[in-house]
């Protein structure tokens, strides 16, 4: 299966290795956005990648934009991050949106000259977005939008916010809000643990005004038009845990071949290299599992929820164990910021918590299970 993709796979890598991973502790450090990186990305057209080529984009299928996620995340995991939360943003306008919609917003999105973010955590709502309290109301032939939404990934650094909002006592819409509409403002750049390239800020609506062209299709069936496209933003969050934990393995296994203690390389102790077996044996099963789920969620099979639930578990989960040992492996030097692995640790605990927590997904896939049993 992933033969056909190896070019593709070594192209993206030594773009990231050349031009991401040199500026990638300098990111970090100063919780800055990641300039050099998103120039090198746009040159090589990789934002546009899901986007259909009539929009700016060059089509490719969902185990390209894996591929592109992980090797970005090898180097940088905040990079990955604000290029794949771009594509997240615009997802529902691609699937959903009317064509004048789409032509306003994706093609300047696809060449990369806008970013763009998905808006629907709130200050009192995480994983149970039924609970949103951002309200959505008709007026005119304009929508009005008021509420608060928190902890946004590429705020206030987007051109256009798809923001999940209330338009009836049990509906949603989903309203595509751009950064400079009259009402709109950001609250402080987050301070965080990791992922401190990625900028997240709080996204303000007080009257916001937008037009009804702006609203993806039916402004009733916003829930369902999100829960459609989770399948698929789970994959890309999978991808970037694996591609931190592949980038941690990868530093790990260097480091213990040439750092010598005792007279011989760290790599002939026999209890490290059970180690580094462990650490190959989390990150193939994890790739494995994870671009199974992407065949069933390309091929509409019912059974790709589950499945991309329990990838992006396992990706996430194994990739927390994969840097935590990756810093012993480096001993001493592993808690210091001169090497990248604390900062792989620290970048990808939030997928363990991203995209639905690790438990929410255990609740999905023991749903699928019993589900499964009673139809047997």
């Amino acid at each position: 299966m992933e033969t056909e993709y190896d070019d593709f796979r070594a192209s993206v890598r030594s773009l990231a290795a050349d031009k991401i991973a040199p500026y990638a502790a300098d990111v970090d450090e100063k919780e800055r956005f990641p300039e050099e990186a998103w120039a090198a990305l746009r040159a090589a057209d990789l934002p546009g990648l899901p986007y259909d080529e009539k929009l700016g984009g060059s089509g490719a299928d969902l185990l390209s934009q894996v591929i592109a996620v992980e090797e970005v995340a090898a180097a940088c995991g905040s990079s990955a991050l604000v290029l794949l939360v771009n594509w997240a943003g615009t997802s529902t306008v691609v699937s959903h949106g009317s064509d004048e919609l789409k032509s306003l917003i994706v093609p300047k999105v696809a060449s990369g000259s806008a970013g763009a973010a998905w808006c629907m955590t709130e200050p009192t709502v995480g994983s149970d977005l039924s609970g949103i309290r951002t309200s959505a109301t008709r007026q005119g032939g304009d929508w009005v939008l008021n509420g608060q939404k928190r902890f946004i990934s590429n705020a206030p650094w987007a051109e256009w916010y798809a923001v999940l909002a209330r338009s009836g006592e049990n509906d949603f819409g989903v309203f595509m809000v751009h950064r400079d509409d009259t009402g709109v403002s950001f609250g402080p750049h987050e301070k965080k643990m990791g992922m401190r390239g990625s900028p997240t800020a709080d996204v303000i609506l007080d009257d916001c005004r937008i037009p009804a062209v702006r609203v993806v299709a039916d402004p009733m069936q916003g829930y369902q038009y999100i829960n459609g496209e989770l399948n698929v933003s789970r994959a890309l969050i999978a991808a970037q845990a694996l591609g931190i934990a592949q980038g941690a393995f990868n530093a790990a296994v260097a480091y213990t071949s040439e750092r010598e203690q005792f007279g011989q390389p760290l790599a002939r102790f026999q209890m490290l290299r059970g180690m580094v077996a462990d650490l190959a044996v989390k990150v193939s099963s994890a790739r494995a599992l994870l671009y199974e789920a992407v065949a069933l969620i390309v091929a509409g099979d019912p059974r790709a929820r589950a499945r991309i639930s329990m990838a992006k578990l396992l990706c996430s989960d194994n990739a927390m164990a994969v840097t935590t040992d990756a810093v012993q492996l480096y001993g001493g030097y592993g808690f210091t910021r001169e090497y990248p692995v604390e900062r792989m640790m620290r970048d990808v605990k939030i997928t363990q918590i991203y995209e639905g927590t690790n438990q929410i997904q255990r609740l999905v896939i023991a749903k699928d299970v019993y589900a499964r049993q009673v139809r047997s």
